[in-house]
């Protein structure tokens, strides 16, 4: 166990997701505010991304090394750690006087964030016993799904009504009552191994470097490519080699390391492996929908930020009471078959944005939008429970920051390749338009001749009346070509739903483990 003995574990799942739930949140919640962070601190849109790309690599550094962290220091240690510096570097990026300080106070606060995921969700499997771990998912769940669809528009609302420091500061009670709870009421498990700060040996000071250089020149390189011209940029290749030089050597090393920092060897299990992968897919999708909705529904239909936002919010209000019905039913239905019904809806709400046209309002969009999210909440608790249901107490610990790590560079993969795939389809589908924008097109024509006897007749004289019909139709054509690219990107996200199921047909049969002896408890 661990909490205190008489501590209901329901008691210990709301406390750890206290602040768990504030750290996913702000990957997100500062997405809105850029602008405004921009104004404030005399920098351009380009210079304050690095307020998001710097939380994203300290967090992706920490993920998969938070079970050596906890057997190095305690788990308990460990998370109360994570938690005190999430918190005070949330303080200080409110008050950060410059662009410069505020990006390193972002990279602090992923450190503190980055370990609080992995460690909250050990804490809560080992908190419930086997037949209830998929409740226990199901908690872990709303925070880690629910955070990012309610994250930009929380930041907008507190952006608009009082200012961008308040998206760090809500932070500030939030963690110091997890502190308080979380020192009164968690333990450490018996069975946690410590290693000795006096045994260099078994401390891998080699692997934390590898980690850090891959795993942070890959977060730069998928953050910052599309801005950057991928690799027409000198940037970016530096940044692609250290990765990959980085991640290869990392991979080598930990696979034969006795205490590796990040215990690849647990990829050798298939069905854990599977699992991961699967979870690499739902940040692809969840954060690659997340990153496009709001996009569609701004430049195209001309929603501003607070309505595109609450376009979100039923889908959020599905994923928090699906979640626990999801959990309760976990161990009563065969878990692969509620992995197809999730991907399966995820792939259909997004085959309906798909299909959207420029004239669709809120309901239409709300209504993709909650189909997706269906899918999405029967996706995360079946994938976690098969994948840990193969693991003993001593895997779990480790596997863990493996299995969130997927789920975040699936996320930035997915905002990689999809913003990037959004401009080169707009510039295919522009070169098609103008390529029909002849002198001989009638539709071409019509427009043009219907656009000048609109603006003559509102005064305007016949050359500027003329002038301004070309720059309607222009700005006519941009709009279209953007908008026939976002339904091939919708088009080819709902494909990758569909993609990943014969992967599901790997993960062994349910009742294969589900009697097992090993257990997280």
């Amino acid at each position: 166990m661990n909490g205190r003995r008489g501590v209901s574990p329901y008691v210990i799942a709301m406390v750890v997701m206290l602040t768990t739930f504030m750290e996913v949140l702000d990957t997100s919640v500062a997405n809105v505010a850029l602008p405004h962070i921009a104004g404030s601190l005399s920098a351009t849109l380009d210079e304050s991304t690095w307020v998001l790309t710097s939380y994203l690599v300290a967090n992706a550094v920490v993920l998969p090394m938070s079970g050596w962290f906890s057997s190095l220091l305690g788990r308990k240690r460990f998370y109360l750690t994570c938690v005190l510096v999430f918190t005070v570097s949330s303080f200080l990026c409110a008050a950060a006087p410059t662009l410069g300080w505020l990006i390193f106070f972002r990279v602090l606060q992923g450190l503190g964030g980055g370990g609080l995921q992995p460690t909250s969700q050990s804490i809560l499997m080992e908190s419930f016993p086997p037949e209830k771990r998929g409740q226990a998912m199901a908690m872990y769940g709303i925070g880690v799904v629910f955070a990012p669809v309610i994250g930009p528009v929380l930041g907008g609302w507190l952006t608009d009504n009082f200012s961008w420091h308040w998206i760090f500061l809500i932070n500030i009670p939030v963690g110091a009552l997890s502190m308080v709870l979380s020192s009164a009421i968690l333990v450490d498990p018996p069975y946690l191994k410590r290693l000795s700060f006096t045994d260099s040996r078994k401390i891998d000071f080699l692997g934390f470097g590898l980690v850090a250089l891959g795993l942070a020149s890959l977060e730069i390189v998928m953050d910052e490519g599309q801005r950057n011209d991928w690799f027409a940029s000198p940037f970016i290749i530096t940044f692609a080699i250290l990765a990959v030089v980085g991640l290869a050597a990392m991979v080598i090393w930990e696979l034969h390391h006795e205490h590796p920092v990040v215990d690849l060897g647990l990829l050798r299990n298939r069905t854990f492996a599977s699992s991961c992968f699967m979870l690499f897919a739902l940040g692809f999708v969840l954060y690659g929908s997340t990153f496009l909705i709001p996009v569609f529904l701004q430049t195209m239909l001309g929603f501003d930020a607070t309505t595109s936002g609450l376009v979100m919010t039923p889908g959020g209000i599905v994923i928090l009471f699906s979640m626990p019905v999801v959990g309760y039913l976990v161990h009563k239905v065969d878990t692969r078959l509620m992995v197809v019904y999730g991907v399966s809806m995820t792939g259909l709400g997004l085959l309906l944005m798909s299909r959207f046209n420029l004239q669709i309002g809120y309901w239409d969009a709300a209504t993709a939008r909650i189909v997706q999210c269906f899918g999405l909440a029967s996706l995360f608790i079946p994938i976690n429970v098969i994948a840990y249901a193969t693991l003993t107490k001593e895997m779990a610990n480790r596997a863990a920051g493996l299995m969130n790590l997927f789920r975040n560079i699936g996320g930035s993969v997915g905002i990689a390749i999809l913003s990037t795939l959004l401009a080169r389809r707009t510039q295919f589908h522009q070169n098609v338009l103008v390529g029909h924008l002849t002198a001989t097109s009638q539709e071409a024509q019509a427009f043009m001749a219907g656009a000048a006897r609109t603006l003559a007749s509102g005064g305007q004289s016949g050359p500027d009346a003329a002038h301004h019909a070309l720059g309607l139709l222009w700005g006519q054509t941009l709009r279209q070509s953007g908008y026939l690219a976002m339904l091939d990107v919708f088009f080819l996200v709902s494909c990758v739903c569909f993609a990943v199921i014969p992967i599901i047909l790997i993960m062994r049969k349910p009742h294969e483990y589900s009697d097992a002896p090993v257990d997280v408890h």
